[in-house]
């Protein structure tokens, strides 16, 4: 090997260790770069046998430098490939596709536009996961914006605007403005009066057929070309609350004879006799349709991106009508498919739960039957394995379906290395127990053995759980005590020590003191009543458990006769 080959070959070699430690932020090994290098330099391998030998010590001497000094080296060597894995790390980074056109704002600013009607079922939220995500992506703003301008069909819920701002911190995440439309129906009417003037808007009194009828025939209606002035005396009367539910509309002024008759000069106000359930918007009885409340608010303030329901892309085009007349620029809006979700027996909709709360079916908005965040959040799932499940859907225009598995996974990942362990038997049968040590003292958490160990006191008998139960004359495992040979109602101590387990078929399985916490577990598939180890007795309310081979619950309530806990999941 000449002196220009093996400069080369140090070369090569540096330029991979360098990207091989700044790729994985971690030493570079000579086995790990030996593929890349001949793959690369085919002329290489001839030579083979010598090359770990050889760059060898020009690894080590990677080795030896800081992050920085390893990146700013690689930008000397091989800046190109350097800026190819920095770009295929950003990738990686990206959660969401990119935002179309948001380049072109000083700040993306997007909002969330719940209807108050009730507290959130679980596919409410992938609005705040993927809205918070790009604006943590953007640094850029999320408002939070209640659309209750409907006191009748969909009328508000007044416990629901705090209950799904605390759905919303829950799931990690701020809101930058907090608005409800109820608040801001003076705005509209002033938006509504100055559409008047410029002849865009109307007052109707056709019946709702009488008018779906020339809708469809592409014919406007008789009060269409009426002069602004009729209108606007008109309209006053209608914020006047001169006019009962049904008698009187104000209608966007588009094209008659569009293609789509769901375009064709619809509804921006009407008359609702119902007053709002909020003291300070009772007094109203002319309420804007949702598209023209929210087409306005974006505008004002300042909404660069929506996302919204494929099924609402009429929504956006209706709206853009209203946009030409004040030549305002619309919003980028992104359609994404609805989002179904798996494990539930319950329709996921907040009125038919609602039915099923005022029916005593289910006992209110977190019980773990029915798929809310409350009812989540009260199992113990972090919101933040919500978070991650929804933003891993994406936003196709596809419907998606989401496995609470998913959810599950992402939970177990969070809570596992902080959650102690401890043994519950449900519907146990009880045995005797003869021989043994007097106590078992199996660890906190397997994995973190400085947190110390449990103390069970065995007494004269345990339970088992029925499944758990050996046969007659067969060996089991009881976890922190060790085995036990089945002899009639007793289990006689062995003596055994673990090797049993490793060479022989002999169950390892938990237990549990006569003697120990009356436990109720609820669960989406209804109550399990059992009795946990004692020290089971000391962990707080609203703390996170694992009962080992059950599951993570959460603990709930500490009653005099039982403690209540939440099933979260395996």
């Amino acid at each position: 090997m000449d002196d220009e080959l093996r400069e080369r070959i140090e070369r090569e070699a540096e330029k991979h260790a360098l990207l091989n430690a700044v790729k994985h932020d971690s030493d570079a090994d000579v086995g790990a770069i030996m593929g890349p290098l001949m793959g690369e330099n085919p002329d290489f391998r001839q030579h083979g046998g010598e090359i770990p030998g050889l760059i060898g010590p020009v690894v080590a001497e990677v080795n030896q430098q800081s992050a920085d000094e390893k990146r700013e080296r690689l930008e000397d060597l091989a800046p190109e490939e350097l800026a190819e894995m920095e770009a295929e790390e950003e990738a990686d980074d990206s959660l969401l596709p990119d935002l179309p056109n948001a380049e072109a704002y000083d700040e993306v600013r997007m909002r969330a536009a719940p209807n108050p009607n009730g507290p959130w079922h679980l596919g409410h939220a992938r609005m705040p996961a993927v809205i918070g995500t790009y604006k943590e992506m953007y640094d850029g703003s999320f408002l939070v914006r209640f659309d209750d301008t409907d006191p009748e069909t969909k009328r508000p819920d007044l416990t629901a605007y705090d209950a799904i701002l605390d759905d919303i911190d829950y799931l990690g995440f701020e809101p930058d403005d907090v608005i409800r439309a109820s608040d801001r129906v003076e705005t509209y009417y002033d938006y509504a009066r100055e559409l008047i003037e410029m002849g865009g808007a109307y007052t109707c009194s056709c019946s709702g057929e009488a008018f779906s009828n020339l809708k469809n025939d592409g014919k406007p209606c008789p009060h269409r070309d009426k002069d602004p002035e009729t209108t606007r005396e008109e309209f006053e009367d209608m914020v006047a609350g001169e006019y009962s539910s049904g008698e009187m509309v104000l209608r966007v002024k588009t094209d008659i004879e569009h293609k789509n008759p769901a375009l064709r000069d619809w509804v921006a106000f009407r008359m609702i006799d119902t007053p709002h359930p909020r003291e300070e918007a009772a007094d109203y009885r002319a309420w804007p349709m949702l598209d023209f409340q929210s087409g306005v608010d974006d505008h004002l303030t300042g909404v660069t991106h929506i996302i919204r329901g494929i099924d609402l892309q009429d929504s956006a085009k209706r709206q853009q009508f209203v946009y030409d007349y004040f030549g305002w620029d619309y919003p980028e809006v992104v359609h994404w498919g609805h989002v179904q979700v798996d494990a539930y027996d319950v329709k996921m909709s907040t009125s038919s739960i609602k039915e099923l709360i005022d029916a005593g079916e289910v006992e209110g908005w977190d019980d773990p039957r029915v798929p809310t965040i409350k009812s989540l959040r009260r199992r113990g799932i972090r919101g933040q394995a919500i978070v991650d499940a929804m933003v891993g859907l994406g936003t196709s225009t596809s419907n998606v379906d989401l496995s609470m598995s998913t959810v599950y996974a992402n939970n177990r990942d969070l809570v596992d290395d902080e959650t102690d362990r401890y043994f519950l038997v449900r519907d146990g049968e009880e045995f005797a127990v003869e021989g043994g040590p007097d106590s078992a003292h199996p660890p906190l958490h397997p994995s973190f053995e400085e947190r110390g160990t449990r103390d069970i006191p065995v007494g004269d008998s345990v339970l088992l759980e029925s499944g758990d139960v050996p046969a007659e004359g067969e060996r089991v495992w009881l976890k922190g005590f060790g085995a036990v040979l089945r002899e009639g109602d007793s289990l006689v101590a062995t003596g055994d020590d673990l090797d049993v387990v490793r060479e022989g078929d002999v169950a390892v399985i938990h237990w549990a003191p006569t003697d120990g916490v009356s436990v109720r577990m609820r669960t989406m598939d209804g109550d399990v009543t059992g009795v946990a180890e004692p020290d089971f007795g000391d962990v707080p309310e609203d703390e996170l458990v694992q009962f080992e081979r059950v599951g993570f619950v959460r603990v709930d309530d500490r009653g005099d006769d039982e403690t209540v806990v939440y099933f979260a999941h395996k």
